[in-house]
Protein backbone atom coordinates (compact mmCIF):
# COMPACT_ATOMS: atom_id res chain seq x y z
CA UNK A 1 0.00 0.00 0.00
CA UNK A 2 1.49 3.51 -1.00
CA UNK A 3 2.54 5.56 1.94
CA UNK A 4 0.63 9.31 1.67
CA UNK A 5 3.19 11.71 2.05
CA UNK A 6 2.67 14.31 4.90
CA UNK A 7 1.17 17.47 4.49
CA UNK A 8 2.76 20.68 5.21
CA UNK A 9 0.44 21.54 7.89
CA UNK A 10 1.71 17.59 9.37
CA UNK A 11 5.25 18.50 8.88
CA UNK A 12 5.44 21.56 10.51
CA UNK A 13 3.25 20.17 13.76
CA UNK A 14 5.64 17.36 13.65
CA UNK A 15 8.31 19.55 14.65
CA UNK A 16 7.28 21.14 17.86
CA UNK A 17 6.45 19.59 21.20
CA UNK A 18 3.30 18.13 22.46
CA UNK A 19 3.26 20.61 25.21
CA UNK A 20 3.02 23.37 22.07
CA UNK A 21 0.43 22.14 20.54
CA UNK A 22 -1.65 22.29 23.89
CA UNK A 23 -0.67 25.90 23.91
CA UNK A 24 -2.19 26.79 20.78
CA UNK A 25 -5.28 24.38 22.18
CA UNK A 26 -4.79 21.78 19.29
CA UNK A 27 -6.53 24.57 17.08
CA UNK A 28 -6.69 23.25 13.24
CA UNK A 29 -5.08 25.07 10.71
CA UNK A 30 -8.26 26.29 8.52
CA UNK A 31 -6.45 26.83 4.94
CA UNK A 32 -7.28 30.69 5.32
CA UNK A 33 -5.21 33.32 3.28
CA UNK A 34 -2.65 34.04 4.16
CA UNK A 35 -1.54 38.00 4.12
CA UNK A 36 1.52 38.39 2.11
CA UNK A 37 2.88 41.26 4.02
CA UNK A 38 2.42 39.26 7.62
CA UNK A 39 5.02 36.83 5.81
CA UNK A 40 6.97 39.70 4.36
CA UNK A 41 7.12 40.85 8.24
CA UNK A 42 7.89 37.37 9.58
CA UNK A 43 10.95 37.07 7.74
CA UNK A 44 12.16 40.22 8.75
CA UNK A 45 12.00 39.84 12.14
CA UNK A 46 13.62 36.32 11.44
CA UNK A 47 16.56 38.51 9.22
CA UNK A 48 16.55 40.90 12.13
CA UNK A 49 16.02 38.97 15.05
CA UNK A 50 14.08 41.67 16.49
CA UNK A 51 10.14 42.48 16.82
CA UNK A 52 11.20 46.29 17.74
CA UNK A 53 13.82 46.67 14.58
CA UNK A 54 11.38 44.86 12.01
CA UNK A 55 8.45 47.26 13.22
CA UNK A 56 10.17 50.22 12.56
CA UNK A 57 11.25 49.15 9.08
CA UNK A 58 7.78 48.76 8.54
CA UNK A 59 6.93 51.65 10.43
CA UNK A 60 4.64 49.70 12.69
CA UNK A 61 4.58 49.68 16.82
CA UNK A 62 6.09 46.58 18.35
CA UNK A 63 2.35 45.55 19.42
CA UNK A 64 1.15 45.65 15.94
CA UNK A 65 3.85 43.32 14.66
CA UNK A 66 3.61 41.46 17.58
CA UNK A 67 -0.26 41.09 16.26
CA UNK A 68 0.44 40.00 12.84
CA UNK A 69 3.08 37.02 13.81
CA UNK A 70 0.28 36.13 16.88
CA UNK A 71 -2.16 36.00 13.51
CA UNK A 72 0.10 33.73 11.54
CA UNK A 73 0.75 31.52 14.83
CA UNK A 74 -2.73 30.88 15.71
CA UNK A 75 -3.57 30.50 12.40
CA UNK A 76 -0.77 27.71 11.52
CA UNK A 77 -1.22 26.25 14.87
CA UNK A 78 2.36 26.64 15.89
CA UNK A 79 4.89 28.89 17.69
CA UNK A 80 7.29 30.26 15.09
CA UNK A 81 9.52 32.39 17.91
CA UNK A 82 11.39 31.81 20.58
CA UNK A 83 11.79 34.73 22.51
CA UNK A 84 15.33 34.98 24.22
CA UNK A 85 16.20 38.49 26.13
CA UNK A 86 16.70 40.92 23.84
CA UNK A 87 16.78 38.58 20.37
CA UNK A 88 13.79 36.32 18.50
CA UNK A 89 15.30 33.05 17.34
CA UNK A 90 13.17 31.12 14.39
CA UNK A 91 11.24 28.01 16.20
CA UNK A 92 11.63 24.47 14.01
CA UNK A 93 8.72 25.25 12.61
CA UNK A 94 9.21 29.23 12.01
CA UNK A 95 12.56 27.55 10.05
CA UNK A 96 10.08 25.48 7.63
CA UNK A 97 7.89 28.52 6.91
CA UNK A 98 10.61 30.81 6.68
CA UNK A 99 11.81 29.11 3.69
CA UNK A 100 7.96 28.72 2.07
CA UNK A 101 7.86 32.47 3.06
CA UNK A 102 11.10 33.35 0.73
CA UNK A 103 9.61 31.38 -2.16
CA UNK A 104 6.34 32.78 -1.70
CA UNK A 105 7.38 36.64 -1.33
CA UNK A 106 9.98 36.42 -4.72
CA UNK A 107 7.19 34.73 -6.72
CA UNK A 108 4.62 37.39 -5.49
CA UNK A 109 7.64 40.48 -6.55
CA UNK A 110 8.51 37.83 -9.96
CA UNK A 111 4.32 38.59 -11.05
CA UNK A 112 4.21 42.07 -10.05
CA UNK A 113 7.60 43.15 -12.06
CA UNK A 114 6.19 40.58 -14.78
CA UNK A 115 2.98 43.09 -14.64
CA UNK A 116 4.76 46.86 -14.67
CA UNK A 117 7.15 45.45 -17.88
CA UNK A 118 3.86 44.65 -19.69
CA UNK A 119 2.27 47.89 -18.84
CA UNK A 120 5.51 49.93 -19.37
CA UNK A 121 5.73 51.52 -15.98
CA UNK A 122 9.86 51.15 -16.01
CA UNK A 123 9.86 50.38 -12.51
CA UNK A 124 10.57 47.36 -10.41
CA UNK A 125 12.48 45.76 -7.11
CA UNK A 126 15.97 44.56 -8.00
CA UNK A 127 17.12 41.91 -5.29
CA UNK A 128 20.91 41.24 -5.06
CA UNK A 129 22.89 38.61 -3.14
CA UNK A 130 27.07 39.57 -3.10
CA UNK A 131 29.87 37.60 -1.35
CA UNK A 132 32.19 40.08 0.49
CA UNK A 133 34.50 41.64 -1.67
CA UNK A 134 32.07 42.30 -4.60
CA UNK A 135 29.55 43.37 -2.16
CA UNK A 136 31.70 45.82 0.25
CA UNK A 137 34.11 46.93 -2.54
CA UNK A 138 32.83 47.15 -5.98
CA UNK A 139 29.16 47.14 -5.61
CA UNK A 140 28.60 50.20 -3.99
CA UNK A 141 29.74 52.82 -6.39
CA UNK A 142 28.11 50.48 -9.06
CA UNK A 143 24.39 50.69 -7.07
CA UNK A 144 25.03 54.61 -6.71
CA UNK A 145 25.48 55.05 -10.27
CA UNK A 146 22.24 52.78 -11.16
CA UNK A 147 20.06 54.41 -8.77
CA UNK A 148 20.74 57.88 -9.78
CA UNK A 149 20.33 56.68 -13.76
CA UNK A 150 16.80 54.65 -12.57
CA UNK A 151 15.89 56.44 -9.51
CA UNK A 152 12.31 54.33 -9.20
CA UNK A 153 14.10 51.65 -8.78
CA UNK A 154 14.41 49.83 -5.60
CA UNK A 155 17.18 48.01 -4.77
CA UNK A 156 18.28 45.55 -1.94
CA UNK A 157 21.29 43.40 -1.21
CA UNK A 158 22.52 40.25 0.72
CA UNK A 159 25.96 40.32 1.26
CA UNK A 160 27.28 36.66 2.46
CA UNK A 161 30.32 34.28 1.85
CA UNK A 162 29.62 32.66 -1.87
CA UNK A 163 28.20 29.55 -1.33
CA UNK A 164 25.28 31.01 0.56
CA UNK A 165 24.29 33.50 -2.01
CA UNK A 166 24.84 31.16 -4.64
CA UNK A 167 21.90 29.27 -2.52
CA UNK A 168 19.52 32.28 -1.96
CA UNK A 169 19.64 32.26 -6.03
CA UNK A 170 18.29 28.94 -6.44
CA UNK A 171 15.63 29.17 -3.60
CA UNK A 172 14.83 32.50 -5.34
CA UNK A 173 15.64 34.61 -2.10
CA UNK A 174 17.61 36.81 -4.40
CA UNK A 175 17.80 37.07 -8.60
CA UNK A 176 21.07 38.16 -8.66
CA UNK A 177 24.31 36.75 -7.14
CA UNK A 178 27.57 38.46 -7.19
CA UNK A 179 30.56 35.74 -6.30
CA UNK A 180 33.82 35.00 -5.95
CA UNK A 181 33.56 31.05 -6.19
CA UNK A 182 31.12 29.30 -9.07
CA UNK A 183 28.77 26.78 -7.08
CA UNK A 184 28.78 23.27 -8.65
CA UNK A 185 25.12 23.26 -9.82
CA UNK A 186 23.25 22.57 -13.11
CA UNK A 187 20.30 24.84 -12.43
CA UNK A 188 22.84 28.01 -11.75
CA UNK A 189 23.73 30.12 -15.10
CA UNK A 190 27.18 31.96 -14.18
CA UNK A 191 28.98 35.10 -16.45
CA UNK A 192 32.23 35.78 -16.08
CA UNK A 193 32.15 39.53 -15.20
CA UNK A 194 35.59 41.02 -13.79
CA UNK A 195 38.76 39.84 -12.07
CA UNK A 196 40.15 40.08 -8.58
CA UNK A 197 43.75 39.59 -7.35
CA UNK A 198 44.60 37.52 -3.91
CA UNK A 199 48.02 38.49 -2.34
CA UNK A 200 49.47 38.15 0.82
CA UNK A 201 49.17 40.11 2.92
CA UNK A 202 51.61 40.80 5.89
CA UNK A 203 52.15 43.05 8.87
CA UNK A 204 54.89 46.49 7.22
CA UNK A 205 57.76 45.05 10.10
CA UNK A 206 57.17 41.65 8.84
CA UNK A 207 60.59 39.41 7.31
CA UNK A 208 58.61 38.71 4.15
CA UNK A 209 58.02 42.19 3.83
CA UNK A 210 61.17 43.21 2.18
CA UNK A 211 61.71 39.85 0.62
CA UNK A 212 60.91 39.62 -4.05
CA UNK A 213 58.59 37.01 -3.09
CA UNK A 214 57.75 33.90 -0.68
CA UNK A 215 57.94 30.05 -1.47
CA UNK A 216 54.83 27.86 -1.28
CA UNK A 217 57.12 25.98 1.58
CA UNK A 218 57.77 28.59 4.16
CA UNK A 219 53.76 29.82 4.32
CA UNK A 220 52.96 26.56 6.96
CA UNK A 221 55.87 27.94 9.00
CA UNK A 222 53.79 31.55 10.23
CA UNK A 223 50.27 31.47 11.62
CA UNK A 224 47.67 31.81 9.31
CA UNK A 225 44.26 33.88 9.32
CA UNK A 226 42.30 31.95 7.45
CA UNK A 227 38.22 33.54 6.13
CA UNK A 228 35.59 30.82 6.92
CA UNK A 229 34.33 27.94 4.88
CA UNK A 230 32.04 29.00 2.21
CA UNK A 231 34.18 31.73 1.07
CA UNK A 232 35.24 32.55 -2.29
CA UNK A 233 38.64 33.60 -1.19
CA UNK A 234 39.08 30.69 1.14
CA UNK A 235 37.96 27.80 -2.14
CA UNK A 236 40.41 30.21 -4.34
CA UNK A 237 43.30 29.96 -2.12
CA UNK A 238 42.55 26.28 -1.51
CA UNK A 239 42.45 25.22 -5.21
CA UNK A 240 45.43 26.87 -6.30
CA UNK A 241 47.48 25.48 -3.68
CA UNK A 242 45.80 22.06 -4.13
CA UNK A 243 47.23 22.51 -7.47
CA UNK A 244 50.63 23.25 -6.40
CA UNK A 245 50.66 20.02 -4.69
CA UNK A 246 50.55 21.99 -1.22
CA UNK A 247 48.23 20.87 0.73
CA UNK A 248 45.64 23.56 2.39
CA UNK A 249 45.38 21.64 5.70
CA UNK A 250 49.27 22.32 6.63
CA UNK A 251 48.85 25.45 6.67
CA UNK A 252 49.25 26.79 10.25
CA UNK A 253 46.08 27.96 10.87
CA UNK A 254 45.47 30.42 14.46
CA UNK A 255 42.07 31.14 13.18
CA UNK A 256 38.79 31.64 11.12
CA UNK A 257 37.18 34.85 10.62
CA UNK A 258 34.13 35.32 9.17
CA UNK A 259 34.69 39.03 7.53
CA UNK A 260 37.44 40.25 5.69
CA UNK A 261 37.65 43.60 7.87
CA UNK A 262 38.39 41.08 10.85
CA UNK A 263 41.57 39.13 9.21
CA UNK A 264 42.81 42.78 7.86
CA UNK A 265 42.45 44.07 11.72
CA UNK A 266 44.07 40.73 13.11
CA UNK A 267 47.20 41.10 10.75
CA UNK A 268 48.14 44.42 11.53
CA UNK A 269 47.89 43.38 15.34
CA UNK A 270 50.87 40.83 14.19
CA UNK A 271 48.60 38.00 14.93
CA UNK A 272 49.48 36.37 11.63
CA UNK A 273 49.27 36.75 8.21
CA UNK A 274 47.03 36.04 5.27
CA UNK A 275 45.86 35.50 2.06
CA UNK A 276 43.16 38.47 1.06
CA UNK A 277 41.62 40.34 -1.97
CA UNK A 278 43.75 43.51 -2.66
CA UNK A 279 40.16 45.35 -2.90
CA UNK A 280 40.17 44.56 0.75
CA UNK A 281 43.16 46.07 1.89
CA UNK A 282 44.18 48.81 -0.92
CA UNK A 283 44.05 51.62 1.23
CA UNK A 284 45.61 49.87 4.19
CA UNK A 285 48.44 48.99 1.72
CA UNK A 286 48.59 52.79 0.72
CA UNK A 287 49.21 54.04 4.28
CA UNK A 288 51.73 51.74 5.35
CA UNK A 289 49.52 49.92 7.29
CA UNK A 290 49.95 46.53 5.80
CA UNK A 291 52.66 44.70 3.72
CA UNK A 292 52.10 42.76 0.97
CA UNK A 293 53.81 40.02 -1.21
CA UNK A 294 53.77 37.05 -3.82
CA UNK A 295 53.73 33.46 -3.39
CA UNK A 296 56.37 31.75 -5.67
CA UNK A 297 54.62 30.11 -9.09
CA UNK A 298 50.87 30.22 -7.12
CA UNK A 299 48.47 32.13 -9.91
CA UNK A 300 46.01 34.06 -6.99
CA UNK A 301 44.14 36.36 -9.62
CA UNK A 302 40.61 34.96 -9.53
CA UNK A 303 37.17 35.33 -11.67
CA UNK A 304 33.84 37.21 -10.13
CA UNK A 305 30.67 36.04 -11.35
CA UNK A 306 27.33 36.91 -11.85
CA UNK A 307 25.03 34.07 -10.69
CA UNK A 308 20.95 33.44 -11.97
CA UNK A 309 19.15 30.69 -11.99
CA UNK A 310 18.37 28.98 -15.40
CA UNK A 311 15.00 28.59 -15.34
CA UNK A 312 13.47 31.45 -13.10
CA UNK A 313 11.89 35.04 -15.08
CA UNK A 314 14.12 37.34 -15.42
CA UNK A 315 12.32 40.91 -14.29
CA UNK A 316 13.37 44.00 -16.77
CA UNK A 317 14.88 45.58 -13.56
CA UNK A 318 17.63 42.72 -13.28
CA UNK A 319 18.19 42.89 -17.30
CA UNK A 320 18.88 46.39 -16.89
CA UNK A 321 21.31 46.03 -13.85
CA UNK A 322 23.02 43.09 -15.76
CA UNK A 323 23.57 45.61 -19.16
CA UNK A 324 25.08 48.43 -16.78
CA UNK A 325 27.01 46.82 -14.69
CA UNK A 326 28.79 44.95 -17.98
CA UNK A 327 29.04 48.75 -19.25
CA UNK A 328 30.44 50.29 -16.14
CA UNK A 329 33.03 47.42 -15.69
Amino acid sequence: METRAPSFRETVIMTIETSDLETMNHRQFEGNPVDIHQLELFCKIADLKSFSRAAESFSLTQPTASGHIKNLEVEFGVRLFDRLGREVALTEAGKILYDSALRIIALCQEAQDAMQEFAGAGRGALRLGASSIPGDYLLPRVLGAFKKAYPETKISLKIEDSEVISRMVLEGAVELGIVGAKMDESRLMHEVFGTDELILVLPPDHAWAHQESVSVADLKTQPFLHREEGSGTRKTLERRLTLMDFDPGELNTVVELGSNEGIREAVKAGIGISILSKLAVQSDLDAGLLAQNSVEGVNLERELFLVRHKSRYRTPVCKRFQEFLREIL
